[in-house]
């Protein structure tokens, strides 16, 4: 069995790990690896291996995403702090605490009840104050909260869906790996001041699939 180490040791070297990783040297951006405790949101058995840069297991076929990879998706997201955000496939609520340090506020959905209830229950115990989980269908996104500055999907999607788009504010970004189960390619959608969207294809990734509403 890995002997536990002082999680705040642990945390500088995940920053390492994922500056190492991505060539990221942006403070702001990796400063909020090293002030979440991923710990909390992985289960207890796998709690001494929470800072691996690697993606671990949830339950329910679900995962807790590889932190390098979450910043890649910041890197390219650029969030700023008067903004507002969006995350769809919340899972264990990691990356949208992460997010929580970037942003003035991050609407996060999870269309499994169980996951988001244990979302919702971390990030009060850890009292992140300006995340709001949902249960609900991410791909429909949030109309009644939107426009979104930034928005962050966190499943891999077959095509990007519409609704995601239609809710980017102008200026706003989105970052969404799209593709088959086994392969997809992040993309990075920019809205312009005239309602176009430009698309980027950045590194290839694999998420666990977005559950859509006809699956």
């Amino acid at each position: 069995m890995k002997k536990p180490t002082e999680p705040r040791v642990d945390r500088e070297r995940l920053v390492r790990d994922i500056a190492a990783a991505t060539g990221i040297r942006d403070a702001r951006l990796l400063d909020a690896f090293r002030r979440v405790p991923r710990e909390r949101f992985v289960p207890e058995p796998l709690a001494a291996n929470a800072y691996a840069d690697r993606a671990l297991p949830i339950g329910l076929e679900q995962t807790i995403s590889q932190p390098s990879m979450i910043a890649l998706m910041f890197a390219a997201l650029d969030p700023k702090a008067h903004e507002r955000a969006l995350e769809v496939g919340a899972g264990s609520g990691y990356a949208a605490a992460l997010l929580s340090r970037l942003v003035a506020e991050v609407d996060a959905v999870e269309i499994l009840p169980q996951l988001a209830e244990r979302a919702r229950a971390t990030l009060a115990n850890l009292e992140v104050a300006n995340v709001t989980v949902r249960q609900g269908h991410g791909e429909l996104g949030l109309a009644e909260r939107a426009p979104f500055d930034v928005i962050l999907v966190s499943a891999g999607a077959r095509s990007t869906p519409h609704a995601l788009v239609e809710q980017l504010a102008p200026g706003g970004r989105i970052a969404i790996p799209v593709g088959s189960e086994s392969s997809q390619r992040l993309l990075l959608g920019r809205r312009h001041t005239n309602g176009s969207v430009e698309w980027e294809r950045r590194t290839a990734c694999v998420f666990v699939p977005l559950v859509t509403q006809s699956a």
